[in-house]
């Protein structure tokens, strides 16, 4: 008995292709945002440098990923997400990937995140620990209820 190949995946980073539905049903669970409004993924989403999604042949959004950068020198990679029955098939990679090597941030040097559970999964892409943490300082408020 022969069986069908999975459709393809399509990277999609033209935000205007981009289900924000879907996306804030993805992150709406995740521990970083829970309870996230779709008012606020848009909001964040169009401040962004950057914004993609990996897209199935039903075009249900399986992976989102966002950056905010000047596309001179920084960029801080953020609501990266895979949803559940998806990972650990090499499509956060192929996510990460195309955000490290995507032409509007050719130019950036420096590329921050923060994950408390994929350390290992950014180590494989090039991250590291911070070199001098005592540098770094942040304001960090309680997420305001809206």
């Amino acid at each position: 008995m022969q069986t069908n190949p999975p459709p393809p995946l399509s990277v999609v980073d033209d935000v205007s292709r981009i289900d924000f539905d879907q996306v804030t049903a993805l992150l709406s669970d995740a521990y970083w945002c829970k309870g996230i409004s779709k008012q606020e993924v848009i909001k964040a989403a169009r401040n962004s440098a950057l914004n993609v999604a990996i897209i199935n042949g039903q075009n249900d959004v399986i992976a989102y990923g966002r950056v905010i950068s000047d596309a001179t020198r920084f960029a801080y990679l953020t609501d990266f997400i895979v949803k559940d029955g998806y990972r650990n098939q090499a499509i956060g990679s192929k996510l990460t990937s195309h955000i490290l090597k995507h032409p509007t941030l050719a130019d950036v040097y420096q590329w921050l995140l923060i994950t408390s559970t994929a350390r290992s999964f950014y180590e494989k892409h090039g991250f590291k620990s911070l070199e001098a943490p005592e540098k770094f300082m942040q304001i960090m408020s309680k997420r305001p209820k809206r």
